[in-house]
């Protein structure tokens, strides 16, 4: 076998093989023997076809086959040789199949990127802490109350967190425009889900009124025409709902597992739970600064192939997300790539730059970090034993719980090397996705 490479990139590979027409050949006949052996044809007993009518029939097809898996191993005998990482599937362009003759084609590929990791001891971590207080635990109760709430009719003014019903019609220069207007639109106040202004404008209306509202759309709005246009909304308040909690009582406490104690052991439980998120929480910042500033002190250049294949694999998540309701549907259109582009390049990037962390520390799974991820998991259950051997018993689980593991002791890793800042925040604001701070 015969290989020459070119580089065309900085990641991009052009391969050159040729496989001399004995090796082909010598398959091919070795396959069509073995069919012979078993091959049924009008006119003679099985077995005894002569291997020219084999040929004939066959040989087309079972050359084809063979230059296919030839193709495929020497591709990875190739590289192996060359010393070469692939990433992802190789283009493949045929140039001599001609039988009798010597079989070339050229493989186009990426290689993985060759870098060290670099400024791990610059990375700068705020490690954030909270202390829990009674108001914090009387506003989880207050959340808690709201998730069994029902929903009353009332005639007071607007506030926040009232449900309303209304009819509304949006204007643009006095023209009524598309998507503005609807009827029995039910809204909750302070929900944020129309444009500023909107909802604060319905504060204070009462049950039957109507009101004009000069607005402007946001400059990024989703909608091209509207973008930062000046509009008018003409709002009539059909009705208005409010919240009627529940009381804090046993029938309310044992919805949530509390059936002795009474308030005392609810709030217990209120407090042991919240500090068990109050735990995570202050796990993922850390890991979110982490990860940051890994790609911060390390950028790479990403092969195309890997960054196509994390786009592929979000836009499959988000549509197992809704349900699979888009898979008759062209995704790439309804989903295009540009959506999941800023992710996967920095999910990718950050797959390699771990992924040499872990390679040059030789850091493996620690069985002991796996078992306390298990128990702590078990540990929310009413039988936690039952729940442990049931993880130990699926493969599945279990790998799920060794990633965990080890992307927690890699964090650890970096954390070990980097400065480190404690801080004490609030619990409202530790409980904040980064994404609000």
């Amino acid at each position: 076998m015969q290989v020459s490479i070119e580089t065309t990139s900085n990641l991009g590979r052009r391969l050159t093989v040729g496989i001399p027409a004995e090796t082909v050949d010598k398959e091919v006949n070795k396959r069509l023997a073995e069919a012979a052996k078993n091959v049924r044809i009008n006119g003679f007993r099985k077995g005894k076809v002569p291997m020219k009518v084999v040929k004939q029939r066959f040989g087309a097809g079972v050359r084809q086959e063979v230059i296919g898996d030839t193709i495929n191993r020497s591709f990875y005998e190739a590289v192996q040789k060359e010393s070469v990482r692939p990433a992802g599937q190789p283009s493949i362009e045929p140039k001599q199949l001609e039988e009798g003759k010597d079989v070339e084609y050229i493989a186009t590929f990426e290689v993985y990127p060759e870098f060290e990791v670099a400024g791990l001891e610059d990375i700068e971590i705020t490690n954030y802490d909270a202390d829990i207080a009674d108001k914090d635990i009387d506003n989880m109760i207050e959340s808690l109350q709201k998730s069994q709430s029902e929903w009353v009719d009332t005639k007071a003014a607007i506030k926040k967190e009232f449900k309303v019903n209304i009819n509304f019609e949006g204007l643009r220069d006095g023209e009524a425009f598309e998507g503005g207007s609807a009827e029995n639109h039910e809204l909750v106040i302070g929900s944020g889900n129309m444009i500023p202004g909107f909802e604060d404008g319905i504060i204070g209306m009462k049950p039957g009124e109507t009101k004009s509202l000069d607005l402007t759309f946001p400059e990024d709005y989703q909608v091209e025409d509207l973008k930062g246009a000046a509009v008018v909304f003409n709002i009539t308040l059909n009705s208005a709902q409010k919240q009627k909690l529940p009381k804090l009582d046993d029938t309310f406490f044992e919805k949530f597992g509390v059936t002795e104690g009474g308030e005392e052991k609810f709030r217990e439980d209120v407090k042991s739970n919240m500090e068990r998120e109050k735990q995570k929480a202050i796990k993922n910042k850390v890991k979110e600064q982490v990860m940051e500033a890994l790609l911060e002190k390390n950028e790479i250049e990403v092969p195309a192939s890997l960054i196509s294949g994390e786009i592929d694999a979000l836009r499959q998540q988000m549509v197992q997300n809704y349900g699979g309701a888009a898979q008759n549907l062209d995704l790439k259109t309804l989903l295009p790539d540009d959506m999941f582009r800023e992710q996967a390049v920095k999910r990718t990037s950050l797959g390699l730059i771990v992924s040499e962390i872990v390679k040059n520390e030789k850091i493996a799974v620690d069985k002991d970090v796996v078992k306390r991820l298990v128990e702590e998991a078990a540990s929310t259950y009413e039988q936690p034993e039952e729940v442990i051997n049931y993880y130990y018993s699926n493969e599945q689980l279990m790998q799920g719980v060794e990633a965990a593991a080890l992307e927690e002791q890699i964090v650890d890793y970096i954390v070990g090397k980097a400065k480190v800042t404690d801080a004490n925040v609030s619990y409202e604001e530790l409980m904040k996705p980064a994404a609000q701070q």
